[in-house]
């Protein structure tokens, strides 16, 4: 069954185009003219006016770590994480290599210094180096440590091999860990349940361009982020401790953002 209007869909794609080939020319510029401020915050800025031509409305739980660096990790429910999470934190992604090989979504991913994370057992520790060194000089990283997107629906177990990054310590103090849930709940004001949630979930044998373009036909949609308290390895002992640490606050955070009573969740109970 088809959603939404064709006419919407072509008015945001259009709209979308014409605001990625103003700003990323203008982002590229400023990393080879080394302009900082610009770098970081101009991808913000980009993603957040991505939201609003997408009709993503962003409510947000909790307070985003005022600490940088900080390893950002998260859920993955869809290509629209990376337009909401990338407009509420300046700092990089933490991608699978195939997205390097993607069309026009590698280029944007470059920009903006996206790591690339080979599976393959030979290439995770270089992975891992470059993820090391790019906290300790000072960047934010926004980590998926499912290693893929899932239905929304619920959360995939976190691999720890990736939170041996946060054994880093600069300063003689470890790196700051922030879980983070993500959650597409409402269209159009409506909640949305299991059987609609596919809509915005991309995941799976799903095809990308018949799902962005049904997508985009939709109405408003509702994000909803929950920033957990930051944690570190010395509090948890290990990086497996870590990981199904945050695997639990993010879970927590999904299933009740999913039945609408986030507020009864007392780490999330004040918005930001």
């Amino acid at each position: 069954m088809w959603l939404g209007s064709p006419l919407r869909g072509a008015f945001r794609l259009l709209s979308y185009l014409a605001l990625t080939l103003l700003l990323v020319p203008l982002h590229m510029l400023a990393g080879a003219l080394r302009i900082t401020s610009l770098v970081r915050w101009l991808p913000v800025v980009y993603h957040r006016m991505v939201c609003t031509i997408l009709g993503i409305r962003v409510r947000i739980y909790g307070r985003r770590s005022t600490t940088t660096p900080t390893l950002y990790v998260c859920n993955h429910v869809s290509y629209l994480d990376i337009e909401v999470l990338g407009g509420l934190i300046p700092g990089s992604f933490v991608a699978k290599a195939e997205v390097a090989t993607w069309p026009f979504f590698s280029t944007l991913a470059k920009a903006q210094r996206t790591i690339f994370i080979e599976r393959r057992s030979g290439k995770t520790s270089d992975s891992r180096d470059e993820m090391m060194r790019r906290l300790n000089t000072g960047d934010n990283l926004m980590l998926f440590p499912e290693g893929t997107s899932s239905d929304g629906t619920r959360v995939l177990p976190f691999r720890s091999a990736l939170f041996g990054v946060a054994q880093l310590r600069r300063n003689d103090r470890p790196i700051m860990v922030q879980p983070v849930a993500i959650a597409y709940t409402r269209l159009d004001g409506i909640p949305l349940g299991r059987y609609w949630r596919p809509l915005f979930a991309w995941f799976g044998d799903l095809d990308l361009v018949p799902h962005l373009w049904q997508m985009v036909c939709l109405g408003e949609t509702e994000a909803i982020v929950t920033f957990f308290p930051p944690v570190d390895i010395d509090r948890l002992g290990d990086r497996k401790k870590l990981a199904e640490y945050c695997f639990r606050q993010v879970s927590s955070g999904v299933q009740f953002a999913n039945s609408g009573r986030l507020e009864l969740l007392p780490s999330a109970t004040k918005a930001a």
